[in-house]
């Protein structure tokens, strides 16, 4: 448990996560993901529970628990004033690597994250995306065990976000455990063995994507009508072959409704459609998908700004250590 002052940041948390495995933390703003991550990496001390990070309890021994990770907050921490290549090295270092090994390991890293050409600049001359490729590389100079990443490619465009990706399941297949925070639905169903959902710091839900899909239930049909003034009636045909609720975009012209019934359930849909005199400008069926699942556990879509609990942030200048677990095989608890 985590408060601070009337806020309950963390309520309760309770996870699991083995070794070798990557557990992706959801949540809208606020939910408490970023305190959760700053217990367990003993940047911040919770009020009350347990937390053992590889095999190492983390209150009792924060120092050997910063010996055994890594860590990519969701700003990048890096120095301005040296080059990339000396940012890295300099971390090296810290962990008491001997100087040609960090020499080495910085050029590693920084071809691995596209940043050889930037590599003996300033980093105050780096874009917003380099300096967050500079941290993450920074993150992993040591190859630690277990890593923790938060919000880990916010600011990067779609192809440094794959290359992000790629590096994470080499990092994991190489036996890596990893603890990952992020605003990217897609990001955790594609990367993650196991999704926790937070909100009001709690664990709301938590299963494989899969599951958790399967629990929102059913298929999604989708129409995007050809006219605005159409929508209220396209909701009134929807409303009559669904399960639940439909859900509008007013911007798009898109409708969703959950249904059961599947191509055939489709058909009639149109049918209906057609009849009303709504023109559609595409319909289909699909299954659920990660933004369902927020919608059906929080009331509503998942966040798409990368803030995350200010008062988390504010309240860890003042204090400063961790919170999560593990048990034997749990590189993470």
């Amino acid at each position: 448990m985590k408060t601070f002052g009337d806020v309950r940041a963390l309520d309760g948390v309770d996870l699991d996560v083995p070794e070798g495995t990557v557990l992706g933390l959801l949540g809208p703003n606020g939910a408490g993901k970023t305190t959760t991550v700053r217990c367990l990496t003993t940047l911040l001390r919770p009020d009350s529970g347990k937390a053992v990070v590889a095999g190492v309890d983390v209150l009792r021994h924060p120092d050997t628990v910063r010996r055994s990770i890594g860590l990519s907050g969701q700003f990048a921490a890096v120095d301005e004033y040296l080059t990339g290549r000396e940012n890295l090295q300099m971390v090296g270092q810290l962990y008491q690597m001997k100087a040609k090994a960090a020499r080495a390991r910085a050029a590693e890293l920084l071809d691995q994250f596209n940043l050889a050409d930037a590599a003996d600049r300033p980093a105050k001359t780096y874009s917003g995306g380099m300096r967050r490729r500079l941290d993450l590389a920074a993150a992993l100079v040591v190859s630690p065990p277990v890593m923790f990443m938060d919000e880990p490619t916010t600011g990067l465009d779609p192809r440094n976000r794959q290359q992000l990706w790629e590096v994470i399941k080499q990092l994991v297949s190489g036996g890596t455990t990893l603890l990952l925070t992020t605003q990217y639905l897609e990001e955790a169903d594609h990367l993650a063995h196991d999704i926790a959902v937070v909100d009001h710091g709690r664990v709301i839900a938590q299963g494989t994507s899969d599951q958790l899909k399967a629990r929102t239930g059913g298929e999604r049909v989708e129409v995007v009508v050809h006219e605005r003034e159409h929508l209220a009636t396209a909701v009134e045909v929807l409303r009559g072959f669904g399960k639940g609720e439909a859900t509008v975009e007013q911007h798009t012209r898109k409708l969703t409704v959950p249904v059961t019934g599947g191509a055939k359930l489709l058909a009639e849909v149109i049918r209906e459609l057609d009849t009303r005199g709504i023109e559609i400008d595409d319909i289909g069926l699909r299954r659920p998908t990660l933004d369902d699942v927020f919608l059906s556990l929080t009331g509503h879509a998942a966040e798409t700004a990368g803030q995350d609990e200010r008062n988390g942030k504010q309240a860890a200048k003042k204090h400063g250590k961790q919170n999560g677990k593990q048990n034997g095989k749990e590189a993470v608890k």
